[in-house]
């Protein structure tokens, strides 16, 4: 058996997912601004495990999931009403951010549990990913490029969650080099998080009515 190939499938078909600006990864790239490369990463770890277990679910129950519409279709609706109430919050609530110094205080310290936790929560905020990985397992599944095996399941798996975090890594590094550019980006990060949200709801939106 190939144990190569389900991990760099796995690795190629996140990648596209998770690359583009989402509520994620920009908000990894806000908190290693704010708080230091070290947050962000602890951001990205808690959102990682998310997606590890969405994913892992996803590819597990794909047959079944791709058989209920009713499921998926569900999972849109909430996932509408979610983005929905982040973008009223990006917008209007949220407050603007500042820019700290990244030496850590101790009460830097003892609050970077909720970074981790912060990423646990808005990851699982997000179902999205659900679908997608459906979908893209059934397709792979078809053209015998993917075997639902427990082994094949989990090491694509692996291969997806590699990629995503190597992603938030890029983000956090992206914007850390040109963090002397980045003061007015930090300054409109609510703005920019709120179109980011407000453009998956709209897209969710558009495939519920689609779907309907």
């Amino acid at each position: 058996m190939n144990y190569i190939l389900p991990v760099v499938i796995g690795f190629f078909v996140a990648a596209p997912g998770i690359m583009l600006p989402g509520l994620l990864n920009i908000t990894a790239a806000k908190i290693s601004l704010q708080k230091g490369r070290k947050r962000g990463l602890i951001f990205a770890v808690g959102a990682t495990l998310i997606i590890f277990i969405q994913s892992y679910i996803a590819v597990t129950f794909a047959k079944y999931i791709n058989n209920r519409p009713d499921i998926i279709y569900m999972l849109e609706e909430v996932a509408l009403g979610i983005f929905t109430v982040l973008t009223i919050y990006f917008f209007f609530f949220a407050k603007t951010p500042k820019n700290h110094s990244h030496s850590e205080n101790l009460t830097d310290r003892r609050s970077a549990g909720g970074d981790f936790f912060m990423g646990v929560m808005l990851s699982s905020l997000n179902f999205l990913p659900v679908p997608y990985y459906v979908f893209i397992s059934i397709a792979l599944g078809r053209e015998k490029y993917f075997y639902f095996e427990p082994i094949s399941i989990f090491l694509f798996v692996i291969g997806a969650v590699t990629s995503s975090f190597i992603v938030f890594y890029l983000y956090i590094l992206f914007f850390q080099r040109f963090e002397h550019k980045t003061d007015k980006f930090l300054a409109k990060m609510n703005n920019v998080l709120g179109t980011v949200t407000l453009l998956v709801a709209i897209v969710t939106l558009i495939k519920i009515i689609r779907g309907g």
